[in-house]
């Protein structure tokens, strides 16, 4: 009707525009007040719907999770050795290079968990489940086909996962003297002296 009220965005617009925000102008330039104009809705607005700033990062991350839940899901299906998933699965995990979005959004929530509550706490660890679960389930396969030595899928993951996670800071922050192309050879020499070695 005209001279009507405009309809606020779908909530994954909203979403998007925050995560494009970061990917563009970084994560100092997101305000609720940038994300309202971008999105054509007042600040007050997106508080109503997301109640939070903290609130608004985390649904954004787990939308972006979400998106790349689904393309884990269509790498770690796909007909191939387990070598070559599991290179497919760190390849999706290291960020992309300094400043990469996701990673960018991933350490702001983290930083910003310690004083989070228990809801939101729940919702980060179920976004590290499901990265660990999958792990757990490709190391497994290799071993069970012989491709992998025989480790603990559980402790292995766990081991693998920390060491992906301290060189992707590493690269999400521009640490110099370290570049993706750098972590990505370290870490697959670590597979290949601990996992593929004597398999």
């Amino acid at each position: 009707m005209a001279g009507g009220r405009r309809q606020a965005p779908p909530r994954e617009e909203v979403l998007a525009a925050a995560m494009e925000m970061i990917a563009e102008r970084g994560l100092e330039k997101l305000t609720m007040a940038a994300l309202g104009r971008e999105v054509g809705m007042s600040s007050g607005h997106l508080l109503y719907y997301f109640h939070s700033k903290d609130e608004l990062l985390l649904q954004t991350l787990e939308w972006s999770e979400g998106r790349l839940g689904a393309e884990r899901a269509r790498l770690l299906t796909r007909t191939a050795t387990a070598g070559e998933r599991l290179d497919a699965y760190v390849d999706l995990y290291v960020p992309g290079g300094h400043r990469d979005p996701h990673w960018t959004l991933w350490l702001e929530v983290w930083n910003r968990s310690q004083n989070a509550d228990a809801d939101a706490r729940d919702r980060q660890a179920a976004i590290e489940a499901a990265w660990h679960r999958d792990l757990v389930a490709l190391v497994a396969q290799g071993v069970s086909r012989a491709e992998f030595r025989a480790v603990d899928p559980d402790r292995f993951a766990t081991r693998l996962r920390a060491l992906l996670d301290g060189f992707s800071i590493h690269v999400a922050i521009g640490l110099r003297g370290t570049d993706r192309g750098m972590i990505l050879g370290h870490v697959r020499e670590f597979l290949d002296e601990s996992l593929l070695a004597d398999a």
